[in-house]
């Protein structure tokens, strides 16, 4: 009977982690180019390998349409004041940002309202408490996201679109950088609805120049990269769902995404600290604080070791962390500074 309850309960366990196994064989089938690239379905896969198969895509989808549609609503009515070649991607462009960061009018049977734009959530905004509070799912249910929703929606809809949006990197941050032909590379910033200079994000205080120099900050990712990101998230849920575990799959996830990108901090962070867990763990284990008298025990001494090397490693390359206080302080100058941050050549590309 004993004998029968062991198999069980280890049948829940596999049956509950083949959803993340999934999630990472559909991500590294897109890297591989075995499967054909979309960044939505990465995201879905990471949503719902949390969720154990119960992600309601067709409602998701449902969602997104309707945000689709109503971008090419507003490029069907607007048009930019703007005549370069890449007028079609910018005008794109425009209308996601409106559709997400703007209240725009919608006439709907013959009375107008407003429709209320995405709004920046303050609750929970680092997902410690809930991981899901980072979701897509979660900001399309409520509107209210982070600088991990908002970012992942701006590029789902503009690929929706046909046009490409590049995720970018800042301390505990992510953000959108564009390419166009009358400005070059600018910075759109979906927490407060704000075209921010690069000097907005060396005001941080946290991103050294060889951070910059090493692409771990301020690079525009393609979309290989963006995917090795997802593998950080998928990486990071599976912790939360499975505190105890291993390390063997968020090494898996970290692994392959260095692959992608050899200097993608988040990705190098969540392997030193999966180390960092398994080697407290053997602390734990031995009941004891002290580091020397754990040490003596080959695994604890490898742990020990590699993450040291990890963690010196990612200091060397620039990466440095933003104390969470600090960061929303940070979040909040962009709109308290406006006029100090603000691109204004954005200013010379109105609505016509």
């Amino acid at each position: 009977m004993m004998l029968l309850l062991i198999l069980f309960c280890t049948g829940i366990k596999s049956q509950s982690n083949r959803f993340y196994s999934d999630a990472f064989q559909n991500i590294d089938n897109m890297l591989n180019d075995k499967q054909k690239y979309s960044f939505r379905e990465g995201v879905y896969a990471i949503e719902n390998a949390y969720y154990q198969g119960k992600l309601d895509t067709v409602e998701l989808n449902g969602k997104i349409r309707f945000l689709r549609n109503f971008c090419l609503t507003l490029l069907k009515n607007r048009k930019l004041n703007y005549s370069e070649k890449d007028e079609n991607k910018v005008n794109k462009y425009a209308a996601i940002y409106s559709v997400m960061c703007e209240a725009t009018p919608v006439i709907v049977n013959n009375d107008t309202i407003r429709y209320k734009p995405f709004t920046y959530d303050f609750d929970d905004v680092f997902g410690h408490r809930e991981p899901s509070n980072l979701f897509l799912s979660k900001l399309l249910d409520t509107q209210k996201g982070n600088c991990n929703s908002l970012p992942y929606l701006y590029k789902i809809l503009a690929e929706e679109l046909g046009v490409e949006a590049n995720l970018a990197l800042a301390p505990n941050h992510i953000y959108i950088k564009h390419n166009i032909k009358s400005l070059g590379w600018y910075n759109t910033e979906l927490t407060s609805g704000i075209f921010p200079q690069d000097s907005w994000l060396m005001a941080s205080g946290f991103i050294h120049l060889d951070a910059i120099q090493n692409g771990v900050f301020m690079k525009a990712l393609s979309n290989k990269e963006s995917l090795a990101l997802l593998l950080v998230d998928l990486g990071n849920n599976y912790n939360k769902s499975y505190p105890d575990n291993d390390g063997l799959f968020p090494i898996k996830c970290a692994e392959r995404a260095t692959q992608i990108d050899p200097y993608l901090a988040n990705a190098l962070l969540l392997q030193a600290e999966t180390h960092k867990r398994l080697f407290q763990k053997i602390m734990k284990l031995h009941n004891t604080k002290d580091i020397q008298s754990v040490i003596s025990d080959p695994k604890a001494k490898e742990l020990f070791d590699r993450m040291n090397k990890e963690y010196a490693h990612i200091h060397q390359i620039g990466y440095r962390s933003m104390p969470e206080g600090m960061y929303l302080d940070w979040l909040v100058s962009l709109k308290t500074e406006r006029a100090k941050y603000e691109d204004t050549r954005l200013n010379k590309v109105p609505d016509s």
